[in-house]
């Protein structure tokens, strides 16, 4: 679905921080939403964590740069790193390309898949959230 211009998937579940999670049989594959892409830029780095990296909840575990930005990333559910998106490391910017397919960033490996379902999901939940934070950003 669009919203306002950025393309959000309806299927995916969302995290505050613009980050999309969507279930892979065990795993729970993770990415940076349109709106954050297209906000930050640029991707010019990614914080790629080693395999089997404990995740908690709420927790930060990586960081993205671009160049105008440096965020965070928060662990959407308690778990381990299960993969990365190696070729992320020399092409970053496949974020940018293409956020929602070869742009993936980590598989999680959860301890409890029904965490997920305390992210954003729906499309009025998803259209309220961008809502306010298309509102949010336009003001900075």
């Amino acid at each position: 679905m669009e919203i306002q211009g950025y393309n959000m998937p309806e299927e995916l579940y969302y995290e505050e921080n613009h980050f999309w999670v969507k279930e892979e049989g065990d795993f729970l594959v993770m990415g940076m939403d349109d709106f954050a892409q297209t906000m930050a830029g640029e991707i010019v780095y990614i914080q790629l964590p080693d395999d089997g990296k404990k995740l908690k909840l709420g927790k930060k575990f990586a960081k993205i740069e671009s160049g105008k930005w440096l965020g965070k990333v928060y662990a959407p559910v308690n778990g381990e790193i299960a993969s990365v998106n190696e070729e992320l490391e020399t092409n970053p910017g496949l974020v940018n390309d293409d956020c929602y397919g070869t742009g993936w960033i980590y598989k999680i490996k959860p301890n409890d898949k029904s965490e997920i379902e305390n992210l954003i999901r729906g499309k009025e939940a998803i259209e309220k959230w961008l809502a306010a934070d298309i509102e949010k950003y336009a003001e900075e």
